[in-house]
């Protein structure tokens, strides 16, 4: 299947599973911000530390804007292919295309070593 318009790189299996587990160490330690709308106003605002999308969104024009907002801002993002699974992960219990760490918590360590890999995948 093609990848949605909005995402600008692919993500390798180990680091999908390390975005996961960040969502999930901020959920529980720091605080995390759910739903597109949301995420746009804290990533508008510079709050947001971290952006992670799904790419199962339909329809794609939701998170059209994200990458390219992210990327003026100077956040780094990454991409999880399940809208639902980002859901759990975030504490929502339901489906949503995006979230927003802003305070990372216990997940600080691991999120140096992610950007980093990000950081290779964008070049």
């Amino acid at each position: 299947m093609a990848k949605p318009m909005y995402v600008r790189f692919e993500m390798p299996e180990d680091l999908i599973d390390k975005t996961y587990q960040i969502v999930e160490l901020a959920r529980d330690s720091g605080k995390v911000r759910k739903g597109t709308n949301e995420v746009t106003k804290i990533v508008e605002r510079g709050e947001a530390v971290f952006v992670v999308m799904a790419e199962d969104v339909d329809p794609q024009e939701i998170l059209a804007h994200m990458p390219l907002l992210c990327e003026e801002k100077g956040i780094p993002y990454a991409y999880v292919p399940s809208k639902q699974e980002l859901g759990v992960a975030s504490g929502l219990g339901k489906a949503t295309a995006s979230v927003s760490i802003t305070d990372l918590g216990k997940a600080k360590p691991m999120l140096g070593d992610v950007v980093k890999q990000l950081k290779g995948l964008t070049k």
